[in-house]
């Protein structure tokens, strides 16, 4: 019988991208599943501003594993996390994070490497984030826990220079620390995302972005995973503001039944 780890990881390698459903609390994990999602992952941004936190693990661990638990007991299809930095300063705190996590069913996390120092994201130095991912992973294998480890690059999010010599160098390094895909956000130029896909042999996955080529032509390039971010949450609540103002502008209920 198949694993929902299992079913999570052969999506990551289907030939159509599998169009993860970032989600933030029970209501829109229900919508996405009721949609046909095959997969979700949770945004942390859009959980962290809706408990009233800025991003970049400012909110508490414990009110994140509570949502997460939350949305997870809500749907039955395959649910990934969105763990930024790991929530952990150590090796061994992220491990007991990511264990949690496997404890009630989370076949996936994110894991980034860039972290927020005083409201700013700096980029980590490559190797010896390298050296704690392959820490992470053979940690994981001691345990027994089966964790689809995606490692989000943040170089194209930084706008650091030369972004395409220090991705793949990045990637690179990456790869050979055993995880099993790779997140580049904010990479959207069509040339640049063939040239990486074509480089790493790991599943590929990029994020929402006004410039981002349709679903059709990113399989074209080789990508694997579309990852939607908090963009949805951050349009909602837009939508929210703009029929709000509408009623105090009219007086009236009906902005919201037209």
């Amino acid at each position: 019988m198949t694993t929902r780890f299992e079913e999570f990881r052969k999506l990551n390698y289907n030939e159509s991208p599998l169009l993860l459903g970032n989600v933030w609390n029970v209501q829109s994990t229900l919508q996405y599943e009721k949609l046909g999602f095959k997969a979700l992952g949770t945004s942390s941004a859009a959980i962290a501003s809706d408990l009233g936190y800025e991003d970049g693990e400012n909110m508490p661990f414990e009110d994140y594993f509570f949502m997460i638990r939350k949305i997870k007991s809500a749907v039955k299809i395959p649910l990934s996390v969105d763990l930024e930095a790991g929530y952990g300063d150590t090796v061994e705190e992220i491990v007991a994070n990511i264990s949690r996590l496997y404890e009630i069913g989370i076949v996936g996390i994110n894991i980034e490497d860039s972290v927020v120092i005083n409201s700013k994201r700096e980029i980590t130095e490559t190797k010896s984030f390298a050296a704690k991912l392959k820490a992470i992973v053979e940690n994981l294998k001691k345990k027994n826990i089966d964790m689809f480890i995606n490692v989000r690059s943040d170089v194209f999010l930084l706008d650091l220079p030369n972004k395409m010599e220090e991705s793949k160098y990045r990637l690179k390094q990456y790869e050979k620390a055993g995880v099993d895909g790779v997140f580049l956000p904010c990479i959207t130029n069509e040339n640049d995302i063939k040239e990486i896909a074509a480089i790493i042999k790991l599943p590929l996955n990029v994020m929402c972005m006004p410039n981002l080529s349709n679903f059709e032509k990113l399989k074209e390039l080789g990508v694997k995973r579309i990852s939607m971010g908090n963009f949805a949450n951050d349009f909602l609540n837009k939508q929210l503001e703009k029929v709000t103002l509408q009623i105090l502008e009219r007086n009236s209920f009906s902005p919201i039944f037209e």
